[in-house]
């Protein structure tokens, strides 16, 4: 593998288990013919990919970690955090992803129910066909299916017009809190790191607030250069890494050739006076 921060590492991207396109076997094809170097797949709520992430990774020569991203709730707002590096087969991290994924099925019935009210009706069963498991459904598969119906041209459009706060389709969830899902994965020998911070509408109190808690519960890294960052945020919070100590996560959030903004390894490295997650990790890197 390259050195320190010019690695191309990927360590944020979605399969067919959660709310991805292609299944982990064609994403790690995908990340070695794209240059990446350490992948991870970190599907939503959910380590079943996990073992195929690992043996295609093998099959590409591609060094790999452990992953999922886990949903979290915090001052009234969805937060991600991934885990990188765990045991995925601790009991603990287990049961606490199978509760947290637990309530998708009825949120995504009241989901319907709103779009069945605006006129979109068989929104339930036109999800689930792009995800097949209740418990692993979406907005994403909700939006698959506008697009498809010819609701929506895209689904970014879909999410703007349907399904966020204040659209017909949108069903607030109280996911899991932030130190269940960073105890899960520290306690699974794992490193807890906040996804995308840039996405979320905090103000600047409730983020360090977030930061703050993070690292108090034993959270050791934040993702810096990410696919939803522009590049303000990469300073932004290369800085905000330094002010907490945390080290720095590098990951495009792909999650399909048609719809993501960025492909898996087209990111920048990280800026060089960061301790790359990876660091923290050389023990668990497959």
């Amino acid at each position: 593998m390259s050195p320190k921060n010019i690695l191309n590492a990927d360590l944020h991207c979605h399969s067919v288990i959660s709310d991805g396109t292609l299944t982990p076997e064609a994403l790690a094809e995908r990340a070695k013919a794209n240059g990446v170097e350490l992948w991870a797949l970190t599907d939503h709520d959910e380590t079943g990919g996990v073992e195929r992430a690992a043996a295609a990774a093998r099959a590409q020569g591609l060094h790999y970690l452990t992953g999922a991203e886990i949903s979290v709730t915090f001052a009234g707002e969805t937060v991600h955090i991934v885990g990188l590096g765990f045991d995925a087969g601790n009991t603990a991290l287990k049961e606490g992803l199978h509760s947290t994924r637990g309530g998708r099925e009825q949120r995504a019935r009241e989901m319907a129910e709103g779009l069945a009210r605006v006129g979109i009706h068989g929104a339930f069963e036109g999800a689930l066909k792009f995800v097949g498991n209740p418990e692993l459904i979406s907005r994403t598969h909700f939006a698959r299916f506008l697009v498809e119906s010819g609701v929506c041209s895209e689904t970014h459009e879909v999410f703007r017009k349907y399904l966020t706060e204040g659209k017909p389709g949108y069903v607030p969830h109280r996911w899991a809190t932030l130190r269940d899902a960073v105890t899960w994965i520290t306690e699974a020998h794992g490193v807890a790191v906040i996804a995308h911070p840039g996405r979320y509408k905090f103000t600047p109190n409730e983020e360090y607030a977030l930061f703050t808690e993070f690292k108090a519960h034993g959270g050791r890294a934040v993702e810096v250069v990410t696919g939803s960052h522009t590049a303000q945020e990469f300073v932004k919070y290369a800085e905000t890494a330094k002010e907490f100590g945390l080290a720095a996560s590098r990951g495009s959030d792909f999650h399909s050739p048609d719809e993501s903004r960025i492909d898996l390894g087209a990111l920048p490295f990280l800026p060089g006076e960061l301790t790359p997650v990876w660091d923290l990790l050389a023990d668990r890197i497959q």
